[in-house]
């Protein structure tokens, strides 16, 4: 039986680990912190624009596992927002005891408080993995790291440690199994020529705010509050967007919130003095980031060179998956290359062949889209998401954006890939 080693208990990683149990594999994840999910612990948004293709390709071909558990989960359907249609948003906090339980019950080995410091190499592959409680042996690893942190980043290239959900503080930094196998890794850039990028949401405790927002929020699961003139001439805190899906100019003139189970704000950080002042907004307190009034976690820093079978270029038997695999923005993408990076590791394991996703499908032309655009400078300063801007635009022009279930189907079947993840 191959033995898999995921490096990282985010959406990628548990897509990874059920992608890699379903092929007969025993598998274990490693997570740093006390929880699964990663960031998916403060996001909530999911089926937006073409994240609603993609989740359907990937259900028809047999990864949507995590989709439909997260539908179970979700607060509301079909809301739109500006630049976004038919999104869902799923509850943050009764996701991740559901994603557990999941897991466990189909016999994934969850290791939480443990991180993976280093490994052992033998040539060009990875023989184990070392942690503070002991060496890891496995035959294939994946490493779903992600890009965020270590704190010293959030230092130097951001406002300073937010106090975010990655709780570098408590758990510690980040580290990179690509990094630590001696692969150089690439940095993601802003368009200034800076490193990293800033998180693009905050969350409000929603019972800080207004009866009047609360209600809009609770039976729409979205409400739009207009910034006071005077505010938006007073500074330009309101422009600093990481995720350029939200790069509109009603995220600039507005205050937009979406109910993921707290009020999402969709604004990298906000002063709490200026948020205050804006009606409704009197008694406003961050939920995540803690110092949501000046800064958020910075992200993009260590992604590893890789083919579009996801193998980490350099070792032969590490698959890597999320922000790892490139400058990808959101839960729909870390599955996704989760569930392909989970499938080839035990292919590789088992000595077949491994696949690519057919680039006639959203979910393909994405993974390896994205693959060449990191090989470019200016590639490197763009974000990349199913659900808007440079990916999306890229998409929909070539006609991949689409609502109807029987044209997804039939793409998938027509590619030959119907239900491969099963």
């Amino acid at each position: 039986m191959t033995k898999v080693i995921i490096s990282g208990g985010g959406w990628a990683g548990c897509a990874a680990a059920i992608a890699a149990l379903k092929q007969g594999a025993e598998v274990s994840i490693l997570e740093r912190t006390d929880m699964l999910l990663g960031s998916g612990l403060v996001g909530g948004i999911m089926r937006n624009n073409g994240r609603y293709t993609a989740a359907e390709e990937a259900i028809n071909m047999g990864g949507g596992d995590l989709f439909k558990l997260i539908d179970e989960t979700t607060r509301h359907k079909n809301v739109d927002f500006p630049g976004h249609q038919h999104a869902s948003l799923y509850d943050i906090a009764s996701i991740e005891p559901v994603i557990r339980d999941f897991l466990v019950q189909n016999g994934v080995q969850l290791h939480l408080n443990v991180t993976a410091r280093d490994v052992n190499l033998k040539e060009d592959k990875i023989e184990s993995l070392i942690t503070g409680h002991g060496e890891v042996q496995g035959d294939v690893f994946i490493d779903t790291t992600g890009t965020a942190g270590p704190m010293k980043n959030c230092i130097k290239y951001g406002n300073g440690c937010a106090q975010c959900i990655y709780r570098c503080s408590s758990f510690g930094e980040r580290v990179s199994i690509t990094a630590q196998a001696g692969i150089q890794e690439i940095t993601g850039k802003n368009s200034d020529g800076t490193q990293g990028a800033m998180s693009g949401s905050c969350k409000l405790l929603k019972d800080s705010l207004s009866e009047d927002i609360v209600h809009q929020l609770d039976s729409t699961g979205t409400a739009i509050v207009s910034i006071p003139q005077e505010l938006l001439e007073s500074d330009d805190f309101t422009k600093k967007k990481a995720c350029q899906q939200y790069a509109l100019k009603e995220y600039y003139d507005n205050i937009i919130l979406l109910d993921t189970g707290h009020a999402k704000l969709m604004t990298p950080f906000f002063p709490i003095e200026y948020l205050r002042k804006i009606p409704g907004f009197e008694k406003a307190r961050f939920e995540d980031p803690y110092a949501g009034g000046v800064g958020n976690s910075i992200r993009y820093m260590a992604l590893a060179p890789r083919d579009n079978y996801l193998n980490v270029q350099g070792i032969k038997n590490l698959f890597c998956a999320g922000e790892k695999s490139g400058l990808l923005v959101g839960h729909t993408e870390a599955i996704i290359t989760g569930t392909l990076a989970g499938f080839n590791a035990v292919r590789y394991g088992l000595d077949d062949e491994l696949i690519e996703i057919p680039r006639s499908t959203m979910c393909g032309e994405a993974i390896a889209y994205v693959g060449e655009q990191m090989t470019t400078e200016e590639g490197r300063a763009i974000k990349y998401t199913f659900s808007g801007s440079v990916l999306f635009d890229y998409l929909n022009q070539w006609g991949y954006y689409t609502t109807d279930h029987e044209i997804i189907e039939d793409r998938i079947e027509q590619a030959g890939f119907k239900d491969i993840f099963k």
